[in-house]
């Protein structure tokens, strides 16, 4: 973040906040015109570091009440394992992050599912994909801090 200005950065933390602000708020907000705010958000958006704008969803509301933490070793590390792999974990709506680790994990699946039976239906799908050595999962009692937000 070096070549951004206060100004980029403050943009970008309202936007983390609530990316539907009108131009005339964020402005006043940062303490730039409406315009010269468009403009850096314009950049911010050429340059790639704005990727997108989403409306953020209440797990629960939707169904989707259990999270869970896949932990995956794997014996295979040939690239169209890799591939395949990639493929599955990106395929899966279900699977909402997918990470290569180091440590003793190889993978570490992040997951949204309705219930056990839900995760049960994920894992099934998943190892039909792609042959994994060893599964095992931890589900989430308690939410204590989610945000999508960076610390920018």
């Amino acid at each position: 973040m070096e070549k951004y200005d206060t100004f980029d950065r403050s943009i970008l933390t309202h936007l983390q906040r609530n990316a539907d602000l009108a131009l005339e708020d964020l402005g006043e907000r940062v303490g730039l015109s409406r315009n010269a705010v468009w403009r850096r958000i314009k950049a911010l958006e050429a340059a790639g570091v704005i990727r997108g704008r989403v409306a953020l969803l209440d797990a629960e509301a939707v169904g989707l009440g259990l999270s869970v933490f896949m932990m995956i070793r794997t014996d295979r590390h040939a690239p169209d394992w890799l591939a395949r792999f990639a493929r599955a974990t990106r395929d899966m709506p279900q699977i909402l992050g997918a990470y290569r680790m180091t440590g003793d994990l190889d993978y570490l699946i992040r997951a949204r599912v309705a219930d056990v039976k839900g995760y049960d239906r994920l894992y099934q799908d998943l190892v039909a994909r792609v042959e994994l050595h060893d599964v095992s999962a931890s589900f989430v009692m308690e939410e204590i801090k989610e945000t999508t937000a960076l610390p920018i």
